[in-house]
């Protein structure tokens, strides 16, 4: 009895070194994804106000009746360096994908910092598209949502491992179909996308939510702090991603434009 009381201590000890191992995981995800969804914003507002002036003397282009680009801003967005800007952080994602192995830790956290950044840059003309007011609403919108389906995703009993492959898929299509209508420009198709795009990014919120926590559950036993720290920075990764896609969809729906 004594024996099975020792064993049934160790078991419980286990248990809830596990759990808190587990919550100080899921914090360094949700702490690196906050801090890359600052760098995105930060930098997304920093590079639209080099791009655009109002003294038509600096102006390479006009924007508005009361606004222009600068030459800065006209290279960004009125040259072929668009196209690079727009598939660079797809090009990155890649490149960190693979290259995770080689990385520490510490230089995988710093390498989607940098990531973080060439997102904004990415992502700046929302500032130049679409009123103040709108992204921020829009950006209030999402967080409530992500919080929402992030914490489905924690709790649920349900295995939503069926539907990962469904929603990459789902993704595949997503960017097959952005590319094709760049050169159609069709309203409607954008409607659509943008649409499904929503709905595709929240189910993958919840998914990935719960791939970082059952990873986690797995690999707890190793011990190997230098892996988790890694599977922490590609789980903030994946979050990151699925707000930041959720977010200019939604953009795409609802927000006012200039």
């Amino acid at each position: 009895m004594a024996q099975f009381d020792t064993i049934r201590t160790a078991a419980g000890a286990r248990t809830a070194e596990i759990d808190a191992g587990l919550r100080a995981h899921m914090n360094k995800v949700y702490g690196t994804m906050s801090v890359g969804m600052l760098i995105t914003f930060a930098a997304a507002w920093a590079i639209s106000g080099l791009a655009v002036t109002t003294d038509p003397s600096l102006a390479a282009a006009q924007l508005s009746a009361d606004k222009y680009l600068t030459s800065f801003g006209y290279t960004i967005y009125g040259s072929a360096l668009k196209y690079v800007i727009m598939f660079a952080p797809l090009l990155f994602i890649f490149g960190f994908s693979a290259g995770i192995n080689r990385l520490s830790a510490s230089a995988a956290q710093l390498v989607f910092y940098v990531f973080a950044a060439v997102m904004g840059l990415s992502i700046s003309s929302i500032f130049l598209v679409f009123t103040g007011q709108s992204i921020i609403q829009v950006f209030l919108i999402t967080s409530i949502a992500f919080a929402g389906l992030s914490l489905v995703g924690y709790t649920t009993k349900k295995d939503l491992s069926a539907m990962g492959t469904f929603l990459i898929m789902g993704v595949i299509g997503l960017i097959v179909a952005s590319i094709v209508n760049i050169f159609l420009g069709s309203s409607i198709v954008t409607l659509a996308i943008s649409a499904l795009g929503v709905l595709i990014f929240a189910g993958l919120t919840a998914y990935d939510t719960q791939q970082i926590k059952n990873t986690y559950l797995q690999m707890a036993h190793s011990g190997d702090q230098e892996w988790l720290g890694k599977a922490a920075i590609m789980g903030a990764l994946s979050l990151y991603l699925d707000f930041i896609n959720m977010f200019m969809f939604l953009l795409q729906l609802f927000g006012n434009r200039e």
